[in-house]
């Protein structure tokens, strides 16, 4: 079959998300029914968009718009031609173009994996290097590129690439069942305190015999601000994990970028198993992650605080506590309504936490930890599969391999 130029507007209808409130941290347009999707959903998505942070109540929604399911989502700021397709009906803002394919031309999934193979490095060559970074309606249109004329051939495409695709998201699924399973437990243990024995352990203001109520603090051996340097693409040191890459599920070590480090800098700033980190400022200030068993060789950025847990602490435990909803609600309270919420290490790690027995720590991480370990492997099986996805996916976007 042959390929022809086309531009995006002449294979389905385009147009801007719609955000007409300002300021958009308007309390009364979130909390609602509708799923709001941000830049950072659109780029945290394997193929489809169905896990959001905020939602639009009937104020939200009547200021903006509720996309279809199969609907191409494409940004146009922050996280630039990032693109992933619908799962679910959703609003977006004004920095996600929604495109919906016209169905005797395109499929939304080919247009998606065209802009992973092509467009979106030819649309950062002409957005940077502008005092902020944006792709204009205008400037997505002015692009030609390459399609099937046969909109079989295009769904043949999108079909071996999703498969691939649908496996990460299945295996994605199974990870957080995996995580839920082991917050159930730690809810049921230490929170309703329904433990082994407690029926015959004495509580006397919430806490139980032999337990402790502690800050974050005093369980820490060292709380330390990251380092300051520029991400690179490039392999020139270590991994250098931010903010946006710990907001998603899991961390995606592929798309972690790395930084230039000295020798002697890296011991003190390298990432090691058990290491918690939060983020400190910004709308997802309170987001954490724990690392476990087995991650590339990392430092971590300056927007991050990192919590190293004392030998005799648990901190699988500590990592689930710090990871949880109710600690981002802790966060967040205290760092009011700034336009840009900041939180030192000092209101990161005055969180209380009900700390157990040493038995009981120990009793917990034998049901927690091979939960972990699973749920590490699913994510390294789904890093093969995307280095899989990524070999196939240049040959099969430019015609080479014939489907």
């Amino acid at each position: 079959m042959s390929w022809t130029p086309r531009r995006l507007d002449q294979l389905g209808y385009l147009s801007r998300g719609r955000s007409r409130h300002r300021p958009r941290d308007a309390a009364h347009l979130y909390g609602g029914p509708y799923p709001f999707i941000q830049t950072g959903d659109v780029k945290h998505a394997a193929l489809h968009i169905t896990e959001y942070e905020q939602t639009y109540s009937e104020a939200g929604l009547e200021q903006s718009r509720l996309w279809p399911v199969g609907t191409l989502c494409i940004t146009i700021a922050a996280n630039i031609a990032e693109t992933a397709v619908l799962g679910i009906d959703a609003c977006f803002p004004d920095s996600v173009i929604g495109f919906i394919p016209d169905e005797k031309k395109a499929d939304a999934r080919f247009i998606k994996y065209l802009f992973d193979a092509q467009i979106q490095r030819r649309v950062q060559q002409f957005t940077q290097g502008a005092a902020q970074d944006n792709l204009s309606r205008e400037k997505l249109l002015s692009i030609e590129f390459e399609v099937p004329g046969d909109v079989n051939e295009q769904k043949g495409i999108a079909d071996i690439l999703s498969a691939y695709d649908d496996l990460v998201e299945n295996n994605r699924r199974r990870m957080a069942l995996l995580e839920e399973a082991a917050r159930q437990l730690y809810r049921e243990w230490l929170v309703r305190l329904r433990f082994p024995g407690h029926e015959h352990t004495r509580i006397t203001n919430g806490v139980p015999e032999g337990w402790r109520r502690k800050e974050l603090a005093e369980l820490c051996e060292s709380i330390d601000y990251g380092y300051t340097a520029s991400a690179q693409q490039e392999d020139v040191g270590p991994k250098f994990l931010r903010i946006t890459d710990i907001v998603p599920q899991s961390i995606d070590w592929s798309t972690v970028p790395h930084c230039q480090i000295s020798e002697e800098r890296l011991d003190k700033f390298r990432l090691c198993e058990g290491d918690i980190v939060v983020a400190r400022t910004g709308a997802t200030v309170g987001y954490a992650k724990r690392l476990h068993k087995r991650h590339p060789d990392a430092v971590f950025a300056s927007y991050l605080v990192r919590f190293r847990t004392k030998p005799e602490v648990d901190n699988l435990m500590v990592g689930i506590f710090v990871e949880s909803d109710s600690y981002k609600a802790y966060v967040q309270s205290r760092v009011g309504g700034a336009a840009q919420p900041n939180a030192n290490a000092t209101v990161l790690a005055g969180a209380e936490i009900l700390v157990p027995s040493p038995v009981l720590q120990r009793n917990f991480r034998e049901i927690v930890e091979p939960l972990f370990d699973q749920r590490e492997i699913l994510q390294i099986e789904n890093d093969k599969l995307r280095a899989a996805r990524d070999l196939l996916l240049p040959r099969l976007m430019s015609g080479e391999i014939a489907v």
